[in-house]
């Protein structure tokens, strides 16, 4: 049992609440990406076993962000939304060299690992253009649990790709208030059936993500690091106004960055 998984599933956990932002990226700064994959890919193996040694601490991890910081990161994108995703800009590019390295982009890609990257960004910054007007739905019935369950299964399936947040895509499916409430209010059925589309659509997405990582790796990086980088385009909150606005806005900044840096010390 790696213990250590505890504050790396902390760490996703956070990310996760913030829409625009994937948890998966954070776990390859954390040095856990494809043994994650592997993880959830494997559980349906005879070695599920060890595959569930190292994924119960993560989820203990993300449970105890999700349940502790909901009401923070409520707070934060309510009130001081602008310098939160500069905080989180900074983690994001923060990351870039260690993927770069980790795929030895420099000897390895070609013409079509750009391509592959260029359509990256292309896709996340699709994802930015589409509206939604969302409130929090309190009526409950079938379809309401049936909506919110395959919610669970592309949102969670989105949360394992780089660069694409699979809290993103709640608010483009309109349910991300919805279940932040639910969170928030202990609502156990809810909570069950969003918690069992987010099972599902993990372990979906885990096989096929780990299908092209043992085939096409350097691609799959390629594509990855397109996510990445894409990403940033559709947290950025606008410019600053203000001298005390840049002052503050680049500090969190360059402090992401920094921390980006430290984690990736720490975990390389």
């Amino acid at each position: 049992m790696e213990w250590r998984n505890i504050y790396r599933g902390m760490i996703m956990g956070i990310i996760e609440l913030v829409p625009g932002i994937s948890s998966g990226t954070f776990a390859v700064l954390l040095g856990i990406y494809e043994r994650l994959i592997a993880a959830i890919s494997g559980i349906t193996t005879r070695q599920w076993k060890k595959h569930i040694l190292f994924l119960i601490p993560l989820v203990i991890g993300m449970g105890i962000s999700i349940f502790s910081f909901s009401h923070l990161m409520d707070w934060l994108l309510e009130n001081h939304a602008k310098p939160t995703f500069y905080f989180f800009m900074g983690l994001i590019l923060g990351i870039l060299p260690f993927l770069f390295r980790t795929s030895k982009a420099r000897t390895t890609f070609k013409f079509r690992h750009i391509v592959l990257l260029i359509v990256g960004i292309l896709l996340v910054n699709q994802l930015q253009i589409i509206p939604s007007d969302e409130t929090i739905i309190v009526e409950r019935n079938f379809t309401i649990y049936m909506l919110l369950f395959f919610s669970g299964i592309i949102g969670s399936a989105m949360m394992l790709l780089p660069g694409i947040s699979g809290s993103f895509v709640l608010v483009v499916l309109g349910v991300y208030h919805t279940i932040i409430s639910a969170i928030k209010e202990l609502e156990i059925l809810v909570i069950f059936v969003v918690g069992s589309g987010i099972a599902l659509g993990v372990l979906v997405m885990s096989k096929i993500i780990d299908y092209f990582f043992a085939r096409f790796r350097s691609e799959t990086f390629a594509f990855v690091i397109g996510l990445v980088i894409g990403s940033v385009f559709v947290i950025f909150p606008g410019w600053f106004y203000t001298a005390s606005q840049f002052i503050i806005y680049t500090g969190l900044f360059v402090f992401g960055i920094g921390l980006a840096y430290i984690f990736g010390k720490i975990e390389y």
